[in-house]
């Protein structure tokens, strides 16, 4: 489907039941950032949009917003208009007074045997400043100019960004795991003329040649007509280079040798426009070259500020550990940004949350006493499917815990909740995208109830609609899914497509506006390419993107819904549904499975699955096949590629493989699928 064409042919029926509600704990309400009732009212439609001047007040401005939101361009928003601040001073400048001792970044190597560094404030405002010198007086950066990164979870990556910021520069980070082809495709588009990586890092046990991506993606970038004049070079281990790839004489620079000669530099925080750009965060279009999100500094660090101190409950004295990567929106918003402009503790891990075994991440919760924990289902899976008895063996405490990226099914939930949390931790089941910055749709820890399964109703000054394909809105409790919508802007929104507002307004606000002329927001829905179902108490269930529905006999069925199904059988650890072309019913879903440890694959077992899905949603969705893998194809941030499974399904070609964690898997599930 061409994009900003994506929709549902009518809206469809949803089979999932609503779950039951579990409560907060009193203790967790006793020391929670936001426990006021009334907030819903202040951030209600009729207060829009002055309400977010609560967002916008977290900060230290340097001159104070005469416009909160300007409509002028609709869509294009701009927030805190006539502002003037910085976002480097924001996270690390202001807490210096009283914080200049405490840890601001706590950095656990991914071998065991290396020590875990404690960086403070103060330390990180100097190693800022002087990164900031050597981008200002070495490499010639200012205000407006593009800085592709390509950095792994290191504590170099935070302070590289703060460091482009503190001086107006845009910063373009590129996950660590992508090819250098992606990466020199985003240098191309961002129009950087400077890279800034590192020689190698650590992935499960194994120290990888990332000098030698950084090469493919400089020729990539060259190719396309791109050059980069600089590349800076951090070294994993400082003083020794890890890489056998060569450094280029005149292009190539280690960027720990160039700190020793801005040693002690101080550089003035740049006072920039809040409607200036912090960064270009680059997602995968359906289309093409891949697509700039394009993020504020006032509106976004305002947002994830708020949402950082009041979903995630964020303390000065929290150590607070979000196990997402830097390379994606999550990690900026809620490693880097948000935990740091409160003051806060943020855990940076180099490595596989399973390495060298699956109690990993609970020995770190328990040596760090972190209190606060946020990942994804993807990973919550895989510790529940590689150890789901190890939290038990580690004495760590969570009072938070966070689940994003995805939805979560509810036996999924429930584990993470009851094993993970002990019962005792307020979960919250985020739903964003890398378009929104933050947070849309959650509970508010403290104030309402949580459903697994459901990430809740649209958080403060946010109010999510559900359309269907003609623009009818799809009252909550109708039991029917549709196009997730949100009726207003919000600060942490994106400003546009990195070069391209044509397509940003097609994409996202082309379906449901109500008239192209209009400078009125009311008129200019988001959309947000989710499809989702609202119960009658205002709580949403994603169910995927939208084209993640298959059609079978004219039923459409969430994916999401066939997969929750099948773990609802014990023995399945992971599930990933795909359409597959049927003469008679159009498609039908096949369905792969991964089991838990101790589990056998067999006929009976398939069986069983199979019988699972038609028991929970209806003979309609039983699966075409039940394929149960050694293990799924998977990126290297731990996302199952369907696509891949389909193209197995449908007998047509995988492509290219090489990029993926476990690419021997691919074959082997090929020839047990194909014979």
């Amino acid at each position: 489907m061409a994009e900003g064409e994506q929709g549902l042919n009518s809206h469809y029926a949803v089979h999932w039941q609503e779950e039951e509600f579990y409560y907060p704990r009193p203790e967790f309400i006793g020391q929670a950032n936001c426990t006021d009732p009334d907030i819903f009212e202040r951030f209600s439609l009729d207060n829009f949009p002055e309400c977010f001047k609560e967002f916008g007040d977290l900060l230290d401005w340097d001159q104070y917003w005469h416009t909160t939101l300007d409509t002028s361009e609709a869509p294009v928003w701009k927030w805190f208009v006539g502002g003037m601040l910085n976002a480097a001073y924001n996270c690390v400048d202001r807490h210096l007074a009283k914080y200049k001792n405490k840890t601001a970044i706590h950095f656990v190597p991914e071998l065991e045997e290396e020590p875990i560094i404690h960086m403070t404030y103060q330390e990180l405002y100097r190693r800022v400043n002087e990164t900031a010198a050597v981008l200002q007086d070495f490499c010639g950066l200012k205000a407006g100019d593009r800085v592709t990164l390509y950095l792994p979870m290191t504590p170099e990556l935070p302070i590289t960004m703060l460091a482009c910021a503190r001086l107006g520069v845009i910063h373009c980070q590129v996950f660590a795991g992508f090819s250098g082809k992606a990466c020199g495709d985003r240098i191309w588009d961002s129009e950087s003329e400077v890279l800034i990586t590192m020689d190698a890092y650590y992935r499960s046990g194994k120290l990888l040649n990332h000098k030698a991506n950084s090469d493919e993606a400089v020729a990539a970038a060259e190719k396309q007509g791109q050059k980069v004049k600089k590349v800076l070079v951090w070294r994993r281990y400082p003083g020794k280079y890890s890489s056998s790839t060569d450094m280029v004489e005149g292009r190539d620079f280690f960027a720990d040798e160039l700190m020793q000669k801005y040693k002690n530099a101080v550089i003035p925080p740049a006072s920039m426009p809040a409607e200036g750009i912090l960064f270009l965060m680059y997602t995968s279009g359906s289309t093409g070259r891949p697509k700039g999100c394009q993020h504020s500094i006032g509106g976004y660090l305002s947002y994830v500020t708020w949402m950082s101190k009041y979903v995630q409950d964020i303390h000065p004295e929290d150590v607070y550990w979000c196990m997402a990567d830097i390379g994606w929106i999550t990690g900026h918003s809620f490693i880097v940004y948000g935990p740091l402009a409160l003051g806060a503790s943020t855990v940076i891990y180099e490595g596989v949350p399973t390495y060298p075994d699956p109690g990993r991440c609970w020995r770190i919760a328990e040596e760090l006493d972190v209190n606060i924990f946020h990942t994804s289902p993807t990973a919550i899976r895989a510790l529940r499917k590689v150890g789901g008895d190890e939290p038990a063996k580690y004495n760590y405490y969570f009072k938070h815990m966070t689940t994003v990226g995805e939805p979560i099914e509810p036996e999924v939930w429930r584990w993470y909740y009851e094993v993970v949390g002990r019962g005792k931790a307020v979960v919250v089941d985020t739903w964003w995208q890398t378009e929104t910055g933050g947070f849309l749709c959650s509970t508010l820890p403290a104030l309402q109830p949580m459903k697994p399964g459901s990430a809740g109703p649209g958080l403060p000054g946010i109010h999510p609609i559900v359309y269907d394909d003609d623009g009818n809105e799809i009252p909550p409790g109708a039991g029917k899914a549709g196009n997730l919508c949100v009726k207003n802007p919000w600060p942490g929104a994106f400003q546009t497509i990195w070069k391209d507002k044509e397509r940003y307004i097609k994409s996202y606000y082309g379906k449901y506006c109500k008239n192209p002329q209009s400078t009125d927001w009311r008129d200019w829905p988001y959309m947000a390419g989710d499809a989702a179902v609202m119960a009658e108490d205002g709580y949403v269930r994603i169910l995927g993107r939208i084209d993640d529905v298959i059609n079978v006999s004219g039923h459409r069925l969430g994916t999401k819904e066939i997969e929750s199904a099948a773990l609802s059988a014990v023995e399945v650890a992971e599930a990933a549904v795909v359409a597959v072309p049927d003469e008679i019913k159009g498609t039908v879903p096949d369905l792969y499975v991964s089991l838990k440890p101790g589990y056998e694959a067999t006929t009976e077992l398939a069986k069983k699955v199979s019988e699972a899905v038609a028991d929970v949603l209806g003979k309609i969705a039983k699966p075409g096949h039940v394929y149960i893998v050694p293990d799924m194809p998977k990126t290297r941030s731990g996302k199952i590629m369907r696509r891949i499974l389909a193209s197995i399904s449908s007998y047509n070609d995988v492509g290219d493989v090489t990029t993926l964690a476990n690419p021997e898997v691919v074959e082997e599930i090929r020839h047990m699928v194909q014979g």
